[in-house]
């Protein structure tokens, strides 16, 4: 079976710098810090106080009235970014045979805050104040199903769930469906959005977030020596993929290439990376394979970043071992540092941001980043975005259960 080439034509975001793909890139340029105190709920008595929150974002603008009340919020993102997405794409959703187009759009929590606060609802003024809409509207697969639904989308849809790793599996895994014939066409990301009560402190009873409550602008700093800990965050991305053939023939601006995609799992803790930092080690290695090239050929790494002192540690090792002496040239830097871990939806995110530095020439840097950790020794570009001409880019995400995921795309010279 001869393979299909793989190919991103459109994009769409929703994110805490801003509510579409040219604010949210312009604000991760910049190195503006999305952080902020929390203000979709009280915190007064709350031990963390901040959180990277999406801000004056408008659903409405992509579905109705009715529509919004109906949908969690993480639904409400990932449909605001597959429609972009077909926007940027300058989909004729008419023209294309929809049992042709799939859909492949995940969340690590989905809608946890409406569970939340459904329950208390519940216990407070009894079942009959219940929204009839409870269960459809924080199934995880609701991202994927109303997109398809809007679209009218009549191929293969599905939602994996993957930890904070969800994203880059989502894009994986559909530009894999796109490659070996089964659709011309995939809508792929992941969203979440968490800024509720209980993911928030349970985050923090965990030990994954910061303490850093009145710095917020520079709570979150990976690779740096004096990092504590991440800070939850919200957000959604979305790309277009489709075949080479089906984007050159109805003539479709091509962004980038997706070239190497690969997943591992640690098989060691639930929430800390391997010792070792073998299975992370192995995912870089195991993409780079798959794209056919050699570790010296990947000019920049989107990293997970989450500016925890265990993850960072761990995936400058992976870096170093899966790149070898090439590891010292490679740019590497954390969009989390601005836009807080936005948990499933991160690696779609990263993704963007890969996409955007083949496209443009520039990197984003990882701001807050003033002592280097001696044991995170590579070029994170601190504080301040860099020009480079990078060919192949490399987007990582590491997620709870040790599940490990790299896709590397290429800038597009046909």
């Amino acid at each position: 079976m001869k393979m299909q080439r793989v190919v991103v034509t459109g994009m769409g975001a929703v994110s805490p710098l801003g509510n579409d793909v040219p604010a949210t890139w312009d604000g991760l340029v910049r190195g503006r810090c999305g952080v902020g105190y929390i203000s979709q709920f009280d915190t007064t008595d709350f031990p963390t106080k901040i959180a990277a929150e999406v801000r004056d974002f408008d659903p409405t603008r992509y579905t109705g009235r009715k529509n919004t009340r109906r949908m969690s919020r993480f639904i409400l993102m990932a449909l605001a970014s597959a429609v972009q997405a077909a926007d940027d794409a300058a989909l004729d959703m008419a023209a294309e045979d929809p049992t042709r187009v799939g859909v492949e759009i995940g969340s690590a929590l989905g809608g946890l805050p409406t569970i939340e606060a459904q329950s208390v609802i519940l216990h407070r003024d009894g079942y009959r104040k219940l929204n009839p809409t409870l269960i459809p509207s924080t199934l995880v697969n609701m991202g994927a199903c109303f997109t398809g639904i809007n679209f009218n989308i009549l191929g293969p849809t599905s939602s994996p769930v993957a930890a904070c790793a969800t994203g880059i599996v989502a894009i994986g895994e559909a530009a894999r469906r796109i490659m070996l014939g089964d659709v011309d066409m995939m809508f792929a990301g992941a969203a979440d959005s968490t800024i509720n009560p209980l993911a928030v402190l349970g985050f923090q009873r965990l030990g994954a977030l910061t303490a850093r409550n009145d710095t917020p602008e520079r709570a979150i700093t990976p690779f740096d020596a004096s990092r504590d800990g991440t800070v939850l965050g919200e957000g959604a991305a979305v790309l277009i993929l489709e075949s080479l053939a089906h984007a050159q023939a109805r003539g479709a601006r091509i962004l980038a290439e997706v070239v190497g995609y690969a997943i591992t799992a640690d098989a060691f803790h639930i929430s800390a990376p391997a010792p070792d930092a073998t299975g992370a080690t192995r995912v870089m290695q195991n993409a780079i394979r798959s794209a056919g090239i050699s570790p010296a050929d990947v000019g920049y790494i989107a990293a997970h970043g989450t500016g925890t002192p265990l993850n960072d540690t761990s995936e400058s090792a992976a870096i170093k071992k899966a790149l070898g002496a090439a590891a010292g040239k490679v740019l590497v830097s954390s969009q989390k540092s601005m836009m807080g871990h936005t948990l499933g939806a991160a690696g779609a995110l990263a993704s963007v941001a890969v996409i955007k530095t083949l496209e443009t020439g520039i990197v984003t840097p990882t701001i807050g980043l003033e002592t280097p950790d001696p044991a995170c020794d590579l070029d994170y570009v601190p504080n301040v975005a860099r020009r480079a001409d990078v060919r192949f880019g490399m987007a990582n995400a590491f997620g709870f259960g040790g599940q490990n995921a790299s896709i590397i795309f290429k800038k597009w010279d046909a």
